[in-house]
């Protein structure tokens, strides 16, 4: 149940009242209060027990500003934020990767709009706020709150107006200036606008969304929901890798042209979502899982057409660029999570700005800003995003086959996980944020149970380092003993086991280096390295390990999308035995001779888990909890 509270302590326009009243109803409140002062405000917030939403009575603002910051995805407390310039009374903040990290800043980059959402569990800070900023003071009551929220050390998260209009008034004329400028916009043709992304890559920006909108808007008046749209966007990739494999010039135009459309519709599903306010922790999930899902299974069709053209080697392609393609995400997400701790020790961020790593986020702060220019989409394109991978996929396979779209996307994702990797260590040396210690660096190493019972190491990074080096070396090894014809040395593999158990040791010990945000990246390469290395010592078949690799990815998106969306783990997540059990198990099979019965059948257990977790973690367990039964954990 989400409670709205105007709060109209000291409202500069208290006929503007009941009006916010009405429009928190039609915004999606389930009740609306108003409260004559922060006293009353803190009892009305001491009996809630969902989301509050809280306006001061002097703003006015397009009902679908105050549906969007109800609605707003981005975290469970949101605050609005506008660029009018303050007013006495109104608290100035400072908002950094769309956090608001200072309220009332001495540098700011906008001015509190006078509402916010205040999740769940963030609401005993909030009673606690709005009983000790009720004596007055220089801000509003509602700028009092928001900054008393922001002291006891609240995550508030940023939403910024476009297109649509939201001021707070003073006076009658600027009341009647703002009701004019409000009439003045189409609100639905501005929310369709909104749906599309502030920022987006140079293909995606040019040549999806220019026309996607008119799809997204088709969608909404049939009733296709979010979901549908990314099922139909699988269906569309996993026919276009199907026509991939099969090749002909016919089929690899085809292919190109579904795959295509397929990037659309995953653009759809995001603008549907935002244009209809259907958000949902299910969604955003099934959307992360869904666009790599559809990514590795074109990788795979493409694996097959290059092999069934001739190339020896077409599988080992598709699963080096799955394999890198991951690597990369998990290095993105983990530099996303530094950059936004940083962001909320900004002492800590501005230190050195004259060293290299000062300079390096100096100059890419201006061209961030300088959207439109040439170095602005040579940047945003440079890091190969999806937009740009499934462009050049679907161009290289129609004109020159699946062997050179598969080289390209390595060629190209190669020089971009350098030009990035390159980049980020520096800037994050700069920043000596200890990301890892703000997470539960257990659960996202995936370590398991194995790696809890060895003997603790310090150094974290440095042994997944060594783990992936030695499953690289094992690599290289059981490659040129196949192609010599001969068997992989037992001591090889086990010699290797030896080091990825060594990166296990440091599991429990503290993560506080500032580069300890590329180890659960550098663990997965040694997985993945490790079980391609056993498959082909074993000659497994190719399929049958880019099988193997492909659920372990699911596996790992699955960790990875819980991260981003600030999820807890998953249900059976103990079942999964984690990497380094896994690995054990593959030695085992690989030394008794039994390397592809081991891909094979862990592989099958792994799958059964993951779809178990997911139905346990989306359907079983919402419906105890919706039917009053405690969801066991």
């Amino acid at each position: 149940m989400t409670l709205a509270i105007v709060l109209a302590a000291d409202p500069a326009a208290g006929h503007l009242t009941e009006r916010l009243a009405a429009q928190w109803r039609r915004a999606g409140a389930d009740d609306v209060r108003i409260a004559a002062d922060l006293a009353e405000l803190a009892d009305l917030v001491a009996g809630a027990t969902g989301p509050v939403l809280v306006s001061g009575a002097d703003l006015v603002a397009h009902t679908a500003v105050l549906r969007h910051l109800a609605t707003s995805p981005v975290g469970p407390t949101v605050a609005l934020v506008l660029t009018d310039p303050p007013a006495p009374g109104q608290a100035t903040v400072r908002e950094e990767r769309g956090q608001v990290v200072e309220v009332g800043a001495a540098d700011p980059s906008g001015v509190f709009g006078g509402a916010l959402r205040v999740g769940a569990a963030d609401l005993p800070a909030l009673a606690d706020a709005a009983r000790r900023a009720g004596g007055g003071g220089p801000l509003g009551a509602v700028d009092r709150l928001v900054a008393g929220l922001a002291a006891r050390g609240t995550l508030i998260f940023a939403h910024r107006v476009r297109l649509l209009v939201a001021h707070r008034v003073g006076d009658e004329a600027q009341r009647a200036a703002a009701e004019s400028a409000v009439a003045a916009v189409d609100e639905d043709r501005a929310e369709l606008k909104l749906s599309v992304k502030e920022r987006d890559d140079f293909f995606t920006t040019f040549f999806v969304s220019t026309w996607s909108p008119y799809v997204t808007k088709a969608a909404a008046r049939v009733g296709i929901g979010p979901t549908g749209v990314t099922m139909i966007s699988v269906a569309f990739a996993v026919a276009a890798a199907v026509l991939f494999g099969t090749g002909g010039r016919p089929a690899l135009v085809a292919g190109a042209v579904l795959l295509y459309l397929g990037f659309v519709l995953d653009c759809v599903d995001g603008q549907l979502a935002r244009y209809t306010r259907h958000f949902s922790a299910w969604g955003g999930w099934l959307d992360t899982m869904a666009d790599r899902f559809k990514e590795y299974v074109v990788y795979a069709g493409l694996g097959f057409g290059a092999t069934h053209a001739g190339f020896r080697y077409g599988w080992a392609l598709a699963l080096a660029a799955m394999t890198l393609q991951t690597v990369r995400h998990m290095t993105d997400t983990w530099y996303g999570a530094l950059h936004d701790e940083a962001a909320r020790r900004p002492k800590v961020v501005t230190a050195d700005a004259g060293g290299i790593g000062g300079k390096l986020n100096a100059a890419s702060t201006r061209v961030q800003a300088d959207t439109g220019s040439v170095s602005y989409w040579l940047k945003r394109t440079v890091v190969f995003p999806i937009g740009e991978r499934w462009a050049l996929i679907a161009i290289a396979a129609a004109l020159f086959g699946p062997l050179v779209a598969l080289v390209a996307v390595l060629v190209w994702g190669t020089l971009a996980f350098a030009y990035t990797g390159g980049l980020r260590t520096l800037r994050a040396r700069w920043m000596r944020v200890p990301v890892m210690t703000t997470v539960d660096a257990g659960l996202h190493r995936d370590d398991g149970l194995l790696a809890r019972t060895l003997p603790t190491a310090r150094r974290p990074l440095l042994l997944a380092v060594l783990g992936a080096l030695g499953a690289a070396g094992t690599l290289v090894w059981a490659l040129l003993a196949v192609h010599g014809g001969g068997d992989l040395p037992v001591w090889v593999p086990v010699l290797a086991l030896v080091l990825l158990l060594g990166a296990a040791q440091g599991s429990r010990s503290p993560h506080d280096g500032s580069l300890d945000w590329l180890v659960p990246a550098a663990l997965r390469a040694a997985e993945y390295l490790f079980a391609i290395a056993v498959g082909v010592a074993g000659r497994a078949p190719a399929w049958l390990i880019f099988g193997y690799v492909l659920v372990l990815t699911l596996h790992h998106y699955d960790l990875t999308a819980r991260l981003e969306k600030r999820q807890s783990a998953p249900p059976l997540h103990a079942a999964t035995l984690g990497w380094p059990g896994r690995s054990l198990l593959l030695a085992i099979g690989l030394i008794a001779g039994y390397a592809s019965i081991a891909l094979a059948t862990l592989g099958a257990y792994l799958l059964v888990v993951f779809v178990a977790s997911v139905v346990l973690a989306w359907v079983v367990l919402p419906a105890r909890a919706r039917g009053g039964v405690r969801s066991p954990g």
